[in-house]
């Protein structure tokens, strides 16, 4: 197999075989192991038996395993590997036509829309593919398909018809082919390889993979302080909610369910089998909200230099919480102005009930869902006269009002395609959008790594005795990362409250 010739990035060997030694978790994800004297490919916490050094070949994604003539490892499944976050201008480029490709599998558009979407020539997005993947994008994408099934295949009972449209293949016959062809089995014998999997009524459940440690614990409190009733929960450390995704003409309501299984390093993701028509886009909203395809080794050795100003304040396997929804996140920041996180919990509760679409789930606590952006701008001005009667303040019901004409008019976007920076500049000349507002939702709905709320009580209070110009600067030196550095001094403030409570009880 000619296999390095194709691979145009250039690994580290040794490196890469000392990391597959050590079965290293932090690398998941990073490159993939092909074995010559198997023909298959592996991810770097493989379990099978250590391949002999000169049988490796390195590749920094799937898809150029993919291309050198590998198949993947039904042991590791490679298709459960994280991904990898946007960092540095041509990673950028390649990371969001990536996550694009994965959001929607291109189902109605080709690689030059992509291009188009992104503002960019087609040879300068597959210069950047090939940069950052050693693959074209039509590459990348038949391969992302292709796994797609797979997974579909070995951890549910949808028929292989089934399997083949989620995953995006227009053609039963092309799907056949392709994979026979990749992986040298029919997608009826892959079934047959796997165990029986038990089948569940309620949803299907796929697992996503990310890089340990992962501070669980930490993530779900945050999101069960702010969760919305009727449309989000935490019991028993599980994250559910409703869910709205229109695609098209077309409108799918359901639900949603996370897990974590910190022995296997993944979440286990149920979902409502009413979904399944835009399962990737769910699952593309899910790696968004539980921060998936973050690099914890990377981000705690730039923020380890916050310990030199508060004590042990650095936790290993940090996430930036995002979001499922970005406008519902946005509304939800808005309602936030200057008031306690539960005093906007109950405003974004009355706001889903008065405008939400009611829906029955598995779930109790689960009946409705949040309004779209475009409901709200179709409402009959003033706006005040129907968020007035919820409690919620006019120059709110304006700045909400806005963002909704924003966002259904097309002036601002929080698709994978937008550029943060420049749709954050863009918020703050909406009325009512001040920089605490613009920066929280630059972090949680736009999943930009380096937004910083400096101003915010919480930065204030964990950074106490210096002032919000001192507290800018210092932040200078935790860039691009600003966002984990936030998110680690509100958790510190959490940690001493517990503290306090515990002292309390003695």
């Amino acid at each position: 197999m000619a296999k390095k010739e194709i691979q145009p990035i250039l690994l580290d060997d040794k490196a890469c075989y000392a990391a597959l030694s050590a079965h290293d978790t932090r690398f998941d994800g990073r490159f993939f192991v092909g074995v010559s004297s198997t023909g298959i490919y592996c991810r770097p916490v493989c379990p099978v038996k250590l391949p002999k050094e000169e049988n490796c070949s390195y590749f920094v994604s799937a898809a150029a395993a993919e291309a050198a003539g590998y198949r993947p490892c039904l042991r590791c499944r490679p298709e459960l590997a994280p991904g990898l976050a946007p960092a540095g201008a041509v990673a950028r480029i390649a990371r969001k036509a990536a996550f694009i490709m994965e959001e929607d599998c291109l189902t109605d558009h080709k690689i030059s829309d992509l291009a188009h979407m992104l503002g960019i020539t087609d040879r300068h997005l597959r210069r950047a593919f090939s940069a950052e993947y050693g693959v074209s994008p039509v590459q990348y994408l038949q391969t992302w398909k292709l796994l797609l099934a797979k997974n579909l295949l070995t951890d549910t009972q949808l028929s292989v018809t089934e399997v083949a449209l989620i995953a995006g293949f227009g053609s039963i016959r092309r799907f056949n082919d392709l994979f026979k062809k990749h992986y040298r089995f029919t997608p009826s014998q892959l079934r047959g390889i796997g165990k029986n999997v038990p089948e569940n009524q309620e949803g299907i459940t796929l697992p996503l993979g990310y890089r340990p440690p992962y501070a669980w614990d930490q993530l779900i409190s945050f999101l069960a302080a702010r969760a919305v009733p009727g449309v989000e929960s935490v019991r028993d450390g599980v994250y559910r909610r409703t869910v709205t995704i229109q695609n098209g003409e077309a409108s799918y309501q359901g639900w949603v369910s996370v897990a974590n299984m910190p022995k296997k390093n993944s979440l286990s993701v149920t979902l409502a089998p009413v979904l399944l028509p835009v399962l990737s886009r769910v699952l593309a909203r899910i790696r968004g909200l539980f921060d998936v395809n973050s690099s914890p080794l990377e981000i705690s050795e730039k923020l380890t230099i916050m310990n030199a100003l508060v004590p042990d304040i650095c936790m290993p396997g940090i996430r930036l919480p995002g979001c499922f929804d970005p406008f519902e996140m946005s509304v939800r920041a808005v309602l936030g102005q200057q008031v306690t996180v539960q005093a906007a919990r109950t405003l974004a509760m009355r706001f889903a009930a008065a405008f939400g679409k009611k829906i029955l789930t598995p779930f109790e606590e689960l009946n409705v869902t949040f309004p779209g952006p475009d409901l709200i701008y179709g409402l009959e001005a003033p706006i005040e006269n129907h968020l007035g009667p919820l409690g919620i303040t006019g120059a709110r019901a304006r700045s909400i009002f806005a963002l909704a004409e924003a966002l259904v008019t097309g002036s601002i976007s929080f698709s994978q395609r937008a550029d943060p920076e420049q749709e954050m500049e863009k918020l703050l000349k909406l009325p009512g959008f001040g920089l605490w507002t613009v920066q929280y939702i630059g972090m949680r709905a736009l999943n930009w790594p380096d937004a910083f709320p400096h101003t915010d009580y919480g930065v204030k209070k964990a950074l106490f005795g210096m002032t919000p110009k001192e507290i800018l600067d210092v932040s200078q030196a935790w860039r691009p990362w600003r966002s984990y550095a936030t998110i680690t001094l509100w958790s510190s403030l959490e940690k001493k409250i517990k503290i306090k409570k515990g002292l309390g009880k003695l």
